[in-house]
């Protein structure tokens, strides 16, 4: 099945179209301007193979890379002993522990930042667009100082690929070596400061802050598709409203169910490669619909219902994809997703919508672009 990226058809409704490509064929192709054909693997199990399988390698020309970057590869760049070298000396500061630590913080700019909101608002341009770039900036230890440039920066980002994005890599890129530079000499009490005593270089550094403000743009379109789910759910809602205590369980589901991610970085084809019976030829494109694959029969029972009382099974969500590439921040998104929706909860028990959400038309994200929300009702914050 080819898939057409200007379909609105695809862009705004990837649910049904991943749905049909998947049963279609496990494996999908997507015409790239400029880069030729995408392959598109549609079924969980054998994403989960060309996640692992070294004939999938990802490289330099993975990525449409921006210019003003240091010339120095991120994690999502590289394989073998470069990746394992420099994911060894950076995830120590990433593990589940360290993201517990750091949740209260998160409690503190969510609530914040809930404080000034209005009873009607736009809730992914007023709080889950702009809560991303305030938790990097906690994260790496920007100074209160700096971060009116981070919050513009974070704006350029979360608009995608454009000009102002463009415009805003070399304060995005001044910013971060400022920033390694100063916790060398300046030691806190964030992440920063445990990266900076390993042996990865300046600029290594510097594309891991650049990294992790580009991919905190997810939790922001996760917590917006998360919302909005719920508020579409109201049996789910009520469940989750009765028992606070079903949220670690919730956020797998709302991971598996709105993951905003619809596509992996693409990986090159070592070889030949058969994948379901589909050869893919040495040298190609190829991607993993992380949507299409949490959606699959074949790995969750009726996988098109939310359900947040869903128990684990043996088959793991794809959400921070699989293998040596899991998402390095994915306890830390994690925590942003149960934070943001606890205290949302909490503060506007009468939360609903004001309008109909508005999607985005984005080939690889499924994203909103309005949640008009609404509440007459609001707890205070405990003293």
């Amino acid at each position: 099945m080819r898939l057409d990226p200007s379909d609105l058809a695809v862009l705004l409704d990837p649910v049904s179209t991943y749905a049909a490509a998947r049963a279609d064929s496990p494996v999908a192709q997507m015409p790239v301007p400029g880069l030729g054909t995408l392959w598109i693997v549609t079924r969980h199990e054998h994403a989960r193979t060309v996640l692992t399988d070294a004939r999938f390698r990802l490289s330099r020309a993975s990525y449409l890379r921006p210019s003003g970057l240091p010339d120095t590869p991120n994690l999502g760049e590289i394989d073998g002993p470069e990746h394992s070298r420099l994911r060894r000396l950076v995830a120590p500061a990433f593990t589940a522990r360290r993201a517990a630590e750091f949740r209260p913080r998160v409690e503190r700019i969510v609530r914040a930042r809930l404080q000034s909101l209005p009873a009607e608002t736009d809730l992914l341009r007023d709080f889950a667009q702009p809560l991303p770039v305030e938790v990097v900036c906690e994260l790496v230890g920007i100074p209160e100082a700096d971060r009116p440039l981070w919050r513009r920066v974070g704006v350029a980002v979360s608009a995608g690929q454009g000009q102002a994005f463009q415009e805003a890599i070399p304060d995005i890129v001044a910013g971060a070596r400022d920033a390694v530079a100063r916790h060398r000499t300046e030691p806190g009490d964030d992440v920063l400061t445990e990266l900076v005593q390993t042996e990865a270089s300046d600029d290594e550094l510097v594309m891991l802050v650049w990294h992790l403000l580009l991919a905190g743009q997810t939790p922001g379109n996760l917590i917006a598709n998360a919302v909005e789910a719920l508020l579409l759910h109201p049996d789910q809602l009520k469940l989750l409203r009765d028992d606070p205590a079903l949220m670690p369980r919730a956020v797998e589901e709302l991971l598996r169910w709105c993951t905003p991610q619809l596509l992996t970085v693409p990986r090159f084809t070592t070889e030949d490669v058969e994948i379901g019976g589909v050869t893919i030829p040495e040298g190609e494109r190829v991607a993993v619909s992380m949507l299409s694959a949490n959606r699959d029969p074949a790995a969750f029972p009726d996988p098109d219902r939310l359900d947040l009382t869903r128990a684990p099974g043996s088959l793991s969500h794809l959400a921070f994809a699989h293998g040596a590439h899991f998402c390095l921040g994915a306890a830390f998104a994690r925590v942003e997703l149960d934070v943001a929706l606890t205290e949302l909860l909490r503060r506007f028990p009468d939360l609903r919508l004001a309008g109909e959400p508005q999607r985005a038309p984005d080939p690889g994200t499924w994203r909103l672009a309005t949640l008009p929300v609404r509440t007459d009702e609001v707890t205070p914050d405990a003293e």
